[in-house]
Protein backbone atom coordinates (compact mmCIF):
# COMPACT_ATOMS: atom_id res chain seq x y z
CA UNK A 1 0.00 0.00 0.00
CA UNK A 2 1.04 3.45 -0.70
CA UNK A 3 -0.09 6.96 0.27
CA UNK A 4 -0.30 10.01 -1.24
CA UNK A 5 1.15 13.45 -0.57
CA UNK A 6 -0.15 16.96 -1.88
CA UNK A 7 3.17 18.07 -1.17
CA UNK A 8 6.16 17.92 -3.34
CA UNK A 9 9.03 16.04 -1.20
CA UNK A 10 12.30 15.78 -2.28
CA UNK A 11 14.97 14.80 0.14
CA UNK A 12 17.93 14.87 0.74
CA UNK A 13 19.20 18.03 -0.35
CA UNK A 14 22.72 19.03 -0.55
CA UNK A 15 23.91 22.05 1.76
CA UNK A 16 25.14 24.96 -1.04
CA UNK A 17 26.88 28.20 0.73
CA UNK A 18 26.95 30.57 -2.81
CA UNK A 19 29.69 33.55 -2.17
CA UNK A 20 29.09 36.34 -4.20
CA UNK A 21 30.91 40.04 -4.35
CA UNK A 22 28.58 43.14 -5.07
CA UNK A 23 29.75 46.31 -7.03
CA UNK A 24 32.65 47.55 -4.24
CA UNK A 25 33.87 43.86 -3.60
CA UNK A 26 31.89 43.19 -0.48
CA UNK A 27 31.55 39.87 0.16
CA UNK A 28 28.01 37.74 0.29
CA UNK A 29 26.93 34.55 1.10
CA UNK A 30 24.07 32.41 1.28
CA UNK A 31 22.34 29.23 1.95
CA UNK A 32 20.92 27.29 -0.93
CA UNK A 33 19.06 23.78 -0.45
CA UNK A 34 17.65 24.04 -3.85
CA UNK A 35 20.73 23.15 -6.09
CA UNK A 36 23.35 20.33 -6.79
CA UNK A 37 25.25 19.49 -9.75
CA UNK A 38 24.00 18.93 -13.18
CA UNK A 39 26.45 17.88 -15.27
CA UNK A 40 30.01 16.94 -15.54
CA UNK A 41 31.42 20.35 -15.12
CA UNK A 42 27.55 22.42 -14.18
CA UNK A 43 26.17 23.37 -10.80
CA UNK A 44 22.28 24.18 -10.93
CA UNK A 45 21.06 26.74 -8.33
CA UNK A 46 16.88 27.53 -7.57
CA UNK A 47 16.72 30.45 -5.91
CA UNK A 48 12.81 31.86 -4.43
CA UNK A 49 12.55 35.75 -4.48
CA UNK A 50 11.35 37.37 -0.42
CA UNK A 51 9.98 40.38 -0.07
CA UNK A 52 13.43 42.25 0.41
CA UNK A 53 15.11 40.62 -2.71
CA UNK A 54 17.74 38.60 -2.66
CA UNK A 55 21.46 40.21 -2.75
CA UNK A 56 23.28 37.07 -3.76
CA UNK A 57 20.93 37.02 -6.76
CA UNK A 58 21.69 40.84 -7.68
CA UNK A 59 25.36 39.95 -7.21
CA UNK A 60 25.65 37.23 -10.10
CA UNK A 61 23.73 39.88 -12.53
CA UNK A 62 26.22 42.00 -11.69
CA UNK A 63 29.26 39.36 -11.70
CA UNK A 64 28.68 36.69 -13.63
CA UNK A 65 30.77 34.68 -11.35
CA UNK A 66 30.19 32.90 -7.75
CA UNK A 67 31.42 30.09 -5.47
CA UNK A 68 29.76 27.17 -4.15
CA UNK A 69 30.73 25.97 -1.09
CA UNK A 70 29.69 22.50 0.83
CA UNK A 71 28.26 22.74 4.14
CA UNK A 72 30.07 20.12 6.55
CA UNK A 73 28.91 18.84 10.02
CA UNK A 74 31.80 21.51 11.51
CA UNK A 75 29.62 24.56 9.50
CA UNK A 76 26.09 23.79 10.71
CA UNK A 77 26.25 26.53 12.67
CA UNK A 78 27.19 29.26 10.25
CA UNK A 79 25.83 27.61 7.12
CA UNK A 80 21.92 27.68 8.56
CA UNK A 81 22.72 31.25 9.88
CA UNK A 82 23.32 31.95 6.21
CA UNK A 83 20.43 31.05 5.06
CA UNK A 84 18.20 32.88 7.66
CA UNK A 85 19.16 36.62 7.41
CA UNK A 86 19.71 38.18 3.86
CA UNK A 87 22.40 40.14 3.34
CA UNK A 88 19.98 43.11 1.86
CA UNK A 89 19.34 43.27 5.87
CA UNK A 90 22.83 42.38 7.46
CA UNK A 91 26.37 41.83 6.35
CA UNK A 92 26.70 38.11 7.43
CA UNK A 93 30.64 38.10 6.82
CA UNK A 94 30.71 40.62 9.73
CA UNK A 95 28.49 39.22 12.12
CA UNK A 96 29.75 35.40 11.51
CA UNK A 97 33.45 36.37 11.63
CA UNK A 98 33.95 34.09 8.92
CA UNK A 99 37.66 34.00 7.01
CA UNK A 100 37.00 35.17 3.19
CA UNK A 101 39.47 35.23 1.01
CA UNK A 102 39.48 36.06 -3.22
CA UNK A 103 39.38 33.39 -5.44
CA UNK A 104 41.82 32.50 -7.85
CA UNK A 105 39.96 31.98 -10.83
CA UNK A 106 36.48 34.14 -10.75
CA UNK A 107 35.52 37.56 -9.19
CA UNK A 108 33.75 35.72 -5.91
CA UNK A 109 34.39 34.84 -2.55
CA UNK A 110 35.99 31.91 -0.87
CA UNK A 111 34.24 31.39 2.62
CA UNK A 112 37.43 29.79 4.35
CA UNK A 113 35.84 27.80 7.05
CA UNK A 114 34.30 25.60 4.55
CA UNK A 115 36.94 22.51 2.89
CA UNK A 116 35.34 22.66 -0.40
CA UNK A 117 34.49 25.30 -3.10
CA UNK A 118 33.32 25.13 -6.22
CA UNK A 119 34.47 28.11 -8.66
CA UNK A 120 31.76 29.32 -11.09
CA UNK A 121 30.57 31.36 -13.96
CA UNK A 122 27.70 31.70 -14.48
CA UNK A 123 26.14 30.44 -18.01
CA UNK A 124 22.56 30.69 -17.54
CA UNK A 125 20.13 32.79 -15.95
CA UNK A 126 16.57 32.75 -16.12
CA UNK A 127 13.12 33.66 -14.21
CA UNK A 128 10.10 31.29 -14.57
CA UNK A 129 6.41 32.61 -14.50
CA UNK A 130 5.79 32.45 -10.27
CA UNK A 131 9.45 34.86 -9.73
CA UNK A 132 12.25 31.51 -8.77
CA UNK A 133 15.54 31.85 -10.34
CA UNK A 134 17.31 29.08 -12.20
CA UNK A 135 20.93 29.75 -12.81
CA UNK A 136 23.47 27.40 -14.49
CA UNK A 137 27.06 27.72 -13.72
CA UNK A 138 30.26 26.31 -15.06
CA UNK A 139 32.53 24.72 -12.59
CA UNK A 140 35.90 26.41 -13.25
CA UNK A 141 37.74 25.46 -10.67
CA UNK A 142 37.48 23.13 -7.61
CA UNK A 143 39.65 23.94 -4.25
CA UNK A 144 40.06 21.94 -1.59
CA UNK A 145 41.85 22.24 2.00
CA UNK A 146 44.48 19.52 2.75
CA UNK A 147 42.67 18.10 5.55
CA UNK A 148 39.84 16.66 3.71
CA UNK A 149 42.40 14.43 1.13
CA UNK A 150 42.80 11.18 0.91
CA UNK A 151 45.96 9.45 1.00
CA UNK A 152 45.89 9.76 -2.63
CA UNK A 153 45.21 13.32 -2.41
CA UNK A 154 41.34 13.28 -3.73
CA UNK A 155 38.47 14.91 -1.79
CA UNK A 156 37.74 12.09 1.02
CA UNK A 157 33.48 12.55 1.71
CA UNK A 158 34.47 10.68 5.25
CA UNK A 159 36.71 13.59 5.77
CA UNK A 160 34.48 16.04 4.55
CA UNK A 161 31.35 15.08 5.99
CA UNK A 162 28.91 16.80 3.55
CA UNK A 163 25.22 17.60 5.35
CA UNK A 164 22.51 17.19 3.63
CA UNK A 165 18.77 18.95 4.09
CA UNK A 166 15.82 17.10 5.12
CA UNK A 167 13.24 18.66 3.84
CA UNK A 168 10.81 16.12 5.58
CA UNK A 169 12.16 17.03 8.57
CA UNK A 170 13.53 20.06 8.47
CA UNK A 171 16.69 18.95 9.87
CA UNK A 172 20.59 18.73 8.54
CA UNK A 173 21.87 15.04 8.35
CA UNK A 174 25.69 13.92 7.83
CA UNK A 175 26.10 11.83 4.38
CA UNK A 176 26.72 8.74 5.82
CA UNK A 177 28.53 5.03 5.26
CA UNK A 178 29.04 3.63 1.72
CA UNK A 179 26.35 1.36 0.88
CA UNK A 180 27.59 0.05 -3.13
CA UNK A 181 29.48 0.90 -5.74
CA UNK A 182 28.69 3.11 -8.16
CA UNK A 183 28.65 1.47 -11.93
CA UNK A 184 29.09 -2.01 -10.70
CA UNK A 185 26.68 -3.54 -8.70
CA UNK A 186 24.25 -3.00 -11.00
CA UNK A 187 26.15 -5.46 -13.21
CA UNK A 188 25.05 -8.27 -10.61
CA UNK A 189 21.52 -8.21 -11.04
CA UNK A 190 22.25 -8.93 -15.14
CA UNK A 191 21.67 -12.49 -15.72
Amino acid sequence: MRKNFEDTLVTPLPVLMIGTYDEEENANVMNIAWGGQCGPKHIALNIGITPEGKKTLKNIKVKNEFTVSYATKDTVEISDYFGLFSGNVVDKIEESGVSVKKAENVDAPIIEEYPLTAECKALEIVENEIGEIHIIGEVINITADESILDDEGNVSVDKLQPIIYDSIGKTYRVVGEVVGTAFEDGLKVRK
